[in-house]
């Protein structure tokens, strides 16, 4: 990603001292197309502001702008509604800052932008190109957040969490029916792809498998929405003074950086994973370790990378005619 940025930032003026590295660090999982907008997007917002140098204010808002598109200034919420919108953001904050297998907050905002009246910004810290089960699950509860904090508070959701919903529904159901993440339904891929919609049922199209197959489909999905929407309540009731503590801040700053969160919810402790997996049947897992690389082994020992061992000196064997090797 540094490389690319590189590329795009040839000819166009910078503040001195500002790092690419830490933009690149920034934009985990953006296409080379993201990268360049990033780059063009924080140059015309520099010439609007009728500066001479690129900043990294300037290039933080045009990530945000991205990512969740521009902000929406002539979009003024009352005082209720913004308080509503911090809980909301607040509850998927606090949420994924207690998960032990999501990626870490990046920011949380109420300041609107594109269609939402906030957005919270969870990052990785590299690229990633596959999840874990666990880590999809968390995710499901990091959706929720905002939903278990408006019932929580207010003791009735809003259509804010509409989006969140239809993306936990999305991502359990291909849990379920792409990755084979059920212990009860096994490794098996249910439907074509775009021809199953949401749930197990089917909207005119020829299904592959049965109803009875549909309803169990349903159920899985269903409980592993409210696993993580348990977790979420949980996490919310356990440190309440925590949520309404970064209420407080989001209301009087609007936005609040992952170094804020880490202040404001020191006390919040790692939560143990969610719903270890069971459907292995009859094949029981090793027990032994991944095998460590010599760098690992390394890094263990604090000492120079191990060489690699030396390949066995082949034995000649004699095989019998006829025989498979």
């Amino acid at each position: 990603r540094k490389a690319i940025l590189k590329v795009h930032a040839k000819g166009k003026p910078f503040e001195p001292g500002l790092d690419l590295d830490t933009v690149a660090r920034r934009t985990p999982g953006f296409t080379g197309a993201d990268l360049a907008n990033v780059i063009n997007e924080a140059a015309l917002l520099t010439a609007r502001h009728n500066q001479t140098v690129i900043s990294d204010y300037f290039l933080e808002e045009a990530i945000d702008r991205v990512i969740a598109g521009p902000e929406r200034k002539t979009r003024a919420m009352s005082e209720k509604e913004k308080k509503v919108t911090a809980y909301h953001e607040a509850g998927h904050a606090l949420v994924a800052h207690a998960l032990p297998n999501l990626d870490p907050v990046h920011k949380v905002t109420i300041l609107p932008r594109g269609r939402s009246l906030g957005h919270t910004l969870v990052l990785p810290t590299e690229d990633k190109y596959t999840q874990t089960r666990s880590e999809m699950i968390d995710t499901l509860a990091y959706a929720l957040g905002g939903r278990a904090a408006e019932e929580l508070v207010f003791h009735e959701p809003t259509t804010g969490a509409g989006d969140d919903i239809d993306k936990a529904t999305k991502l359990a159901r291909a849990m379920i029916v792409e990755y084979g993440m059920s212990a009860k339904l096994g490794a098996v891929k249910y439907g074509s792809g775009d021809a199953e919609p949401f749930m197990g049922r089917d909207m005119g199209h020829a299904r592959e498998y049965s109803d009875a197959v549909a309803a169990d489909i349903d159920a899985e999905i269903r409980a592993l929405i409210e696993l993580a929407h348990d977790e979420a309540w949980d996490i919310l009731v356990e440190y309440r003074s925590v949520l309404d503590n970064l209420v407080l801040e989001l209301m009087d700053k609007e936005t609040l950086t992952r170094e804020d969160l880490a202040r404001i919810a020191e006390g919040v402790s790692k939560r143990p994973s969610m719903a270890p997996y069971e459907g292995f049947g009859k094949r029981a897992p090793s027990d032994q370790p991944p095998v460590l690389t010599p760098a690992e082994r390394a890094s263990l020992n604090g000492s120079a990378q191990a060489p690699a061992p030396s390949p066995p000196i082949p034995v000649p064997v004699h095989v019998p005619a006829g025989s498979r090797e």
